[in-house]
């Protein structure tokens, strides 16, 4: 799994919670980053940021990751509650799933094993 957040602080919690799940999670602070881990590493979910700096969101990387890794499933976090994904993950796949900042190690724990059964 590999989550991509641009909070470093943000990133570490996450990473720790999911690697407390059971999960081997890679990380990356931008889209930029995520596709070079990808490139280099299996990774079967990505979580990722929807908002992120350096042009790329989290909803244009992960259709850029579904051209090129089709199976890949994807977990999207915002911190702004006006978000939505609709309209915008109809390609993206089934298992797609937005969770609001702040989340419980709970709600993240469920988001991602949704994602992953799809």
């Amino acid at each position: 799994m590999l989550a991509v957040e641009d909070n470093a602080a943000l990133r570490r919690v996450v990473v720790r919670q999911l690697s407390e799940l059971g999960y081997r999670v890679l990380e990356a602070e931008n889209a930029a980053e995520a596709i070079g881990v990808m490139e280099r590493h299996g990774v079967d979910l990505l979580l990722a940021d929807v908002v992120m700096p350096g042009g790329t969101d989290g909803v244009e990387l992960a259709s850029q990751v579904q051209e090129r890794w089709p199976k890949i499933r994807a977990v999207f976090t915002s911190g702004f509650p006006e978000t939505s994904l609709s309209g915008s993950v109809g390609s993206l796949g089934p298992g797609t799933r937005l969770l609001s900042k702040p989340y419980r190690k709970e709600d993240l724990a469920s988001a991602v094993r949704a994602a992953l059964d799809g």
